[in-house]
């Protein structure tokens, strides 16, 4: 069994990666910020957790950030709401763990210096032991 955090990880990029309307929006997902690739693409990035076990099983809270980084015009945020829809069916198995509650606790959407953008989406998830 990985760590809650490696499988919630591994659980988005897979449920990202299979999303066929997300596909046709953005150029890749990624786990992490990838050294090079065209804007727009979603990278995968830190999964903080921390303690939610109960009397008789483990479990983990785990805080995982997901960033769509694009380019030009930014006021179309169907890539943006792609992502978060396919975030809400996170629940379920994830490699020894079952997440049991998903729930969007933060977006923040900033401008980069060289004319793109960056839509954070920060997910909490709430996993048990299997």
């Amino acid at each position: 069994m990985t760590s809650a955090e490696g499988a919630v990880r591994a659980r988005a990029i897979d449920l990202l990666a299979r999303d066929d309307a997300l596909a046709l929006m953005v150029h890749g997902i990624f786990d992490g910020t990838p050294p090079r690739a065209s804007a727009p693409y979603v990278a995968v990035g830190t999964a903080d957790g921390v303690d939610w076990g109960t009397k008789d099983r483990a479990g983990r809270e785990v805080r995982l950030t997901l960033t769509l980084v694009g380019v030009g015009s930014a006021i179309d945020d169907r890539a943006a709401a792609r992502v978060e829809a396919v975030v809400a069916t996170l629940r379920g198995a994830a490699d020894g763990w079952a997440v049991v509650g998903v729930r969007t606790i933060r977006t923040r959407f900033t401008f980069a210096r060289d004319g793109g953008w960056r839509h954070e989406v920060v997910v909490r998830c709430r996993c048990l032991a299997q």
